[in-house]
């Protein structure tokens, strides 16, 4: 989806999946090709106006990676909040609000640590990128300075370090994509 905000100062609603691959011996970590930037970053992208962040990740990770919610797994803290009659959503592992380009525009994003433990069943959707690499820890730290940017290596490794060693897998379906009654 196209900017929501557009005028000067603006925030878009962002989402992004840090999906860590955890059967392959030495944890991976997936990085695509944006199509219009042309450098790496986690998969993600706008919530639309009719959809619930939870949802918005759901369909973005899907349409990026050809995962789907049945293959992937969130990380959550042991501690958290499950709310009884309301919609809760699962524990982003960090909110960020960054700058989009050169424009006066912000990203405001909740960004999602993932687990994955095979490769995506489906493709990924039409006019996405289909530029999709698995990287280990050493690999990650070695890419030019030009091929991503710093948020993405920071954020992956404080999701390799902090997150997946302390933080529990929960099945992507526990959580409602639906909005509450």
């Amino acid at each position: 989806m196209a900017h929501i905000h557009t005028q000067p100062g603006q925030h878009d609603l962002t989402i992004s999946a840090f999906i860590v691959r955890t059967d392959m011996g030495e944890p991976k970590v997936l990085l695509h090709r944006h199509k219009r930037l042309g450098i790496y970053l986690q998969v993600g992208g706008h919530v639309e106006l009719s959809e619930t962040p939870w949802a918005a990740l759901v369909r973005e990770v899907g349409e990026e990676s050809g995962f789907t919610i049945e293959q992937l797994r969130v990380y959550q803290p042991a501690q958290r909040l499950r709310a009884v009659r309301t919609l809760v959503h699962p524990q982003p592992v960090c909110v960020r609000t960054h700058r989009f380009g050169d424009l006066d525009h912000f990203h405001t994003d909740l960004a999602y640590a993932l687990q994955a433990s095979a490769e995506p069943i489906s493709h990924v959707a039409h006019g996405e990128s289909d530029v999709l690499v698995w990287v280990s820890r050493g690999e990650l730290q070695s890419l030019p300075p030009d091929a991503t940017v710093p948020d993405v290596l920071e954020a992956y490794l404080y999701v390799l370090d902090e997150v997946v060693p302390t933080w529990e897998p929960v099945r992507m379906d526990a959580f409602s994509l639906v909005d509450p009654a």
